[in-house]
């Protein structure tokens, strides 16, 4: 589940002063063989509070920085109403932003929207029949009207919405819809985030720990879309692409998080969380271009 990095990250506290004296060099295994061409080119500590679930590059206003979601990212006044966590974030291209969140419990999850001029509402979708309470992540389609949304577990499906904030039928005060579903042609597990990199094709980030759909785990995948995402149902076909790279001075099982692909530099970024205590010291954002 996501919630195990909020779980990990706060025993983990507790023994940083510890670890950091004792702290190891980064293991200088090669990267994971790729099967196509998205080549890891470096990477950037991820700060586990604040950068352990997920990323979105901005381009409006112009030259925005990168941004991030984690537990530490969670405003109390959102929190203490029962949304404590928040997935893989996305912002269209004209600058809304969009954070999705769960709860523990309940029927509902919650898109928290920030307009270009910097005010924040909030959208509720009442969960529909057979869906996850899970609110894995979101991904805005370039045209700004429609927004994918994930959920955890095995599943053969990504929900479609009107974009809240954007999409002139939504409202802050009435409930979200589903307006249609991406069907997909192959099962996916523990999807965490995905982003669009052309109007019908999105990557995707899976923290699938068994690797029995693909042959490997945590798989960079690779969705292509029949048509672009609207109020018709639409199929996708699922490519695994490549391992995304496991490399720390702890052993143990690491957490493939959030996805972004900046489409001014042809960079995508993935969030990898480190196994146990190394979560506080050598989690990456592992940037790959295309050659």
């Amino acid at each position: 589940m996501p919630l195990r990095t909020r779980q990990r990250c706060r025993a983990a506290l507790t023994g940083l002063v510890a670890l950091a004296a004792a702290a190891a060099v980064l293991s200088t295994a090669p990267p994971a063989s790729a099967a196509d061409t998205w080549t890891e080119v470096g990477s950037d500590r991820a700060d586990p509070l604040t950068e352990s679930q997920g990323l979105t590059s901005v381009e409006v206003p112009a030259n925005s920085a990168n941004r991030y979601t984690g537990i530490g990212t969670i405003p109390v006044s959102v929190s203490s109403r029962g949304w404590n966590h928040v997935g893989d974030p996305d912002a269209s291209y004209d600058g809304y932003y969009i954070e999705p969140y769960q709860a523990d419990s309940g029927t509902a999850k919650m898109y928290r929207v920030q307009s270009p001029g910097g005010a924040w509402s909030e959208y509720v979708h009442t969960l529909g029949g057979g869906e996850a309470l899970n609110n894995s992540w979101v991904a805005i389609a370039p045209s700004g009207q429609w927004m994918l949304s994930g959920e955890y577990g095995t599943m053969t499906r990504f929900l479609v919405f009107p974009t809240p904030g954007v999409n002139a039928s939504t409202s802050p005060s009435a409930n979200l819809p589903q307006a249609s579903t991406v069907t997909l042609d192959h099962a996916v597990r523990d999807v965490q985030g995905c982003d669009f990199v052309t109007a019908t094709r999105l990557l995707c980030s899976s923290d699938d720990p068994a690797g029995t759909l693909f042959g490997i785990t945590k798989p960079l995948l690779q969705i292509d879309l029949a048509a672009e995402p609207g109020a018709s149902d639409v199929t996708g076909h699922v490519t695994a692409l490549r391992q995304l790279p496991l490399r720390s001075s702890c052993s143990g099982t690491f957490e493939a998080e959030g996805i972004d692909y900046d489409r001014r530099t042809g960079t995508l970024r993935v969030i990898v969380v480190s196994p146990g205590f190394c979560v506080l010291t050598d989690s990456k954002t592992y940037r790959f271009t295309k050659s």
